[in-house]
């Protein structure tokens, strides 16, 4: 009787684990596997001829959804929305005979704390139907230090994207707390600085575009783990920061005082109080930005401080307002909540007042409300709840909020 060898490699049938056996050959387990390797590298290494399919949402679109959870800031959505519109582009590109090749524009938003930086990111992700993630700046330290290195930025990517590698190339992050990594002077260190400048300069590759490798469980590099290789030349870039005192560099520029009094002109006066409006390339060198990283983020844009107009219209109009988060929670007791007028107004002014931007007006509304939602829930004779300013104004002065000192 012949012996069954595998046509393939001619091993014989005892020899191995398995043996298929077609009309005319037999094929072994070994030569299986490594055929199914040999068709997976072929899938991925041939380029697809056709781009990834997305319904273009177009910038006014983008705009309209924003609005109706963010209140004002004109000039960032239209710049945000801008950039992820083409972004979309950017990825259903074709490669044509004229070779032009549309490159990303990665973008850095500069505000006061509470505008709203992190907000519009988060809102935006709900819409994008690419991967999206939100980063913190100030965990990442230098390779080789106490902290996470950059790479652990793409892992969240790769988290958002399901660890498929394709939807993460083409995906959106959002790097938050950027200010936080300049570096303590204008001019370069000759000591380590291995959450500023270091962090920096790990960076610059991952924005321009580069292959990273990529712990898939994020935390520290280690030679036996196993990495994802990631392509960040597809993935947009947005960076935020409140850059405290940054004013200053800007009023210094441009011979203006952010603060006090100044024989300047009227319309001088009234722009000083929103200096981050002329925010440059050359405000964020100062403020400790090393310019090859300013050179990788070519769009800045600005976000406006919060007025005492714009904060009362956060307080009530926006789909997630507080307002409406509160007579959520109180419907949910049986309770029906409502504001007057007085009270709203109470809650605006303390919020300008102590100068917290949209986070001010949760703590306050808290100061006012947590009496009333710990006693409601026990007691299911209340029905309806009226907040007006008497009462607004009674609780909120017992608070600790009214031991603090208003600079």
């Amino acid at each position: 009787m012949a012996q069954i060898t595998c046509s393939f490699c001619g091993r014989n049938k005892k020899d191995v684990d398995l043996m298929v056996s077609g009309i005319s050959a037999h094929i072994c387990n070994f030569c299986i596997e490594q055929a199914h390797e040999i068709v997976g590298e072929d899938k991925k290494n041939k380029k697809s001829t056709t781009a990834p399919a997305f319904k273009l949402k177009k910038p006014k679109e983008l705009t309209q959804y924003l609005d109706q959870y963010v209140i004002g800031q004109e000039d960032a959505k239209k710049v945000l929305t801008v950039a992820v519109y083409n972004h979309y582009k950017r990825l259903q590109q074709k490669e044509e005979a004229d070779e032009i090749k549309i490159e990303k524009s990665n973008i850095i938003m500069v505000g006061d704390t509470g505008t709203g930086k992190t907000y519009l990111a988060k809102t935006l992700a709900k819409v994008l139907e690419v991967p999206f993630c939100i980063a913190d700046a100030t965990v990442l330290t230098e390779a080789g230090y106490v902290g996470e290195d950059v790479e652990s930025i793409l892992t969240r990517l790769l988290q958002a994207a399901d660890y498929k590698v394709e939807e993460a190339e083409r995906g959106i992050v959002y790097i938050d707390e950027v200010d936080k990594i300049a570096r303590k002077s204008d001019n370069p260190s000759i000591t380590r600085d291995v959450s500023g400048e270091g962090v920096q300069q790990a960076l610059l590759k991952l924005l321009e575009g580069t292959v990273v490798n990529v712990p898939p469980q994020g935390g520290r590099k280690h030679p036996d783990q196993k990495m994802i290789a990631v392509n960040t030349e597809n993935i947009l870039f947005i960076c935020g920061g409140a850059f405290d005192g940054i004013a200053r560099h800007i009023g210094k520029r441009m011979n203006t005082q952010p603060m006090g009094f100044n024989s300047a002109s009227t319309n001088a006066a009234a722009n000083r109080e929103n200096l981050l409006q002329y925010v440059t390339a050359q405000d964020l060198k100062a403020f400790g930005l090393i310019p090859e990283l300013i050179g990788r983020l070519p769009v800045l844009t600005h976000l406006d401080p919060l007025h005492r107009s714009t904060l009362k219209r956060i307080l009530t109009e926006p789909k997630n307002a507080l307002v409406k988060q509160y007579a959520k929670l109180m419907s949910m007791e049986g309770v029906t909540l409502t504001f007057d007028e007085g009270a709203l107004d109470f809650i605006v002014d303390k919020a300008v007042e102590y100068n917290l931007g949209a986070r001010g007006l949760r703590s306050i509304c808290e100061a006012i409300v947590t009496d009333a939602m710990y006693e409601i829930p026990s007691d299911q004779s209340i029905t309806a709840l009226h907040i007006d300013e008497d009462y607004a104004r009674s609780k909120f002065d017992t608070s600790k909020f009214k031991q603090l000192q208003v600079a």
